[in-house]
């Protein structure tokens, strides 16, 4: 089977994570200086072992195996969240070099801004040929402001083109990643086979009040739409465990109250609220659930409600071919201290997913800490799923 470097691979992370380290974890934005210069790094790398390598015109990273015949892509991303962790997304493309590096017929790629700074999942929407140009001129960084097209600029981007993946190169895509949760740690197990990745509905909350002096109106007067917002949420989470499934998760991620000052009653509220599953049945009922409950927060609050679907990704389910060969890896490898499980976070396999079969691996993360700087994984169970993926990408390159 396929030998794997894992001392190559360890150091080869614990290099990239020098790209931007912020004190156990990294700070490596999309675009930075530091992020761009953490792209060329990989090139080098992909180049040293004979990949043909390039970055194009929106920041992806692809090296291209040079042989004939069917090839695997592997890979994930390399910017971070901001003052985050050093595993997220870097995990999976040192794991696609280290397929590349142990001889096997693999192209890698680092897929540009899965992690949002400027849009949602620019990189890999651009390699299916589903990225606009005008989605481009509309983006901004969420923490900057500043627009998409000034950062291509000054990355060196600028006018470089966009290629799409040929989808009949590949047999499959193949992302290596931490959990980013607890189960695989609580239950002392080693790898993770994901089964499917759960879809992302997010929607906006706009409450309209009334604006007015936080001394001079009366209790009974007031169209307070901060609290308004408040006892919505309150009335959602009360609900929400009662129509939901065993992973189904949800989240406040953001309530911006206007004007925000101390003594003003808020005349305006909105608020960005998500919630993940992987059954489509089920995503269904808790938006039919959520209207009732915003219709519900009309009819007995002196402020109106407005419920704004903003995205409505659709959950993937992992190849089932893929599924096995990384099952009997990870039993030859860790008998008995493996699952099978969802994914609960978005990644670039879900669109991927779209053009070949697609399928990912866990690595359990410590504490389940993940878009933090304290984020971790034992090395021991890194290099044990390097060489776990390895298996699996041989024998699933050989199966008919």
């Amino acid at each position: 089977m396929a030998q794997i470097d894992t001392t190559r691979f360890l150091q080869d992370l614990n290099t990239l994570r020098e790209f931007g380290r912020f004190k156990t974890g990294v700070h490596r934005p999309t675009f930075s200086a530091v992020d761009m210069e953490s792209r060329r790094w990989l090139v080098k790398q992909m180049e040293e072992i004979g990949l043909e390598a390039s970055i194009d015109g929106i920041g992806n990273v692809l090296g291209k195996h040079p042989g004939p015949g069917i090839k695997l892509l592997a890979g994930s991303h390399l910017e971070s969240q901001n003052e985050a962790g050093w595993l997220d997304g870097a995990l999976g493309v040192m794991a696609g070099l280290a397929l590349a590096r142990a001889g096997l017929p693999v192209d890698v790629v680092a897929c540009a801004d899965e992690e949002g700074h400027f849009g949602s999942f620019l990189g890999s929407k651009s390699l299916l040929g589903i990225l606009e140009e005008s989605q481009i001129d509309a983006a901004v960084n969420r923490t900057t402001g500043q627009r998409l097209r000034d950062a291509l600029r000054e990355a060196g981007l600028a006018g470089v083109e966009r290629p799409k993946l040929d989808p009949t190169r590949y047999k499959g895509f193949f992302e290596m990643h931490i959990e980013q949760g607890t189960q695989l740690e609580r239950q002392g197990f080693r790898a993770g086979v994901v089964t499917g990745i759960v879809a992302i509905w997010q929607f906006r909350i706009s409450i309209e009040g009334n604006q007015d002096h936080a001394g001079g109106t009366t209790m009974a007067e007031r169209q307070d739409a901060g609290l308004a917002a408040v006892r919505l949420l309150a009335a959602i989470d009360a609900e929400f465990p009662k129509h939901c499934a065993e992973r189904t998760t949800w989240t406040c991620g953001r309530i911006a109250l206007d004007p925000g000052a101390p003594s003003i009653i808020p005349g305006r509220a909105e608020v960005l609220f998500q919630f993940r599953d992987i059954s489509t049945e089920v995503l269904g009922r808790l938006r039919n659930l959520l209207e009732r409950l915003v219709q519900e927060s009309n009819r007995r609050e002196r402020c109106v409600a407005t419920l704004e679907a903003q995205s409505l990704s659709v959950p993937v389910a992992c190849d089932e071919r893929m599924q096995t060969a990384l099952s009997r890896a990870a039993e030859a490898h860790a008998p008995g201290v493996w699952q099978h499980m969802p994914s609960g976070a978005g990644h670039d396999a879900q669109y991927l997913a779209r053009i070949m079969p697609a399928a990912m691996l866990f690595t359990p993360s410590i504490g389940g800490i993940s878009h933090h700087w304290k984020e971790d994984t034992k090395p021991e169970d890194l290099a044990l799923c390097a060489q776990i993926l390895g298996d699996a990408a041989e024998a699933f390159l050989r199966a008919n």
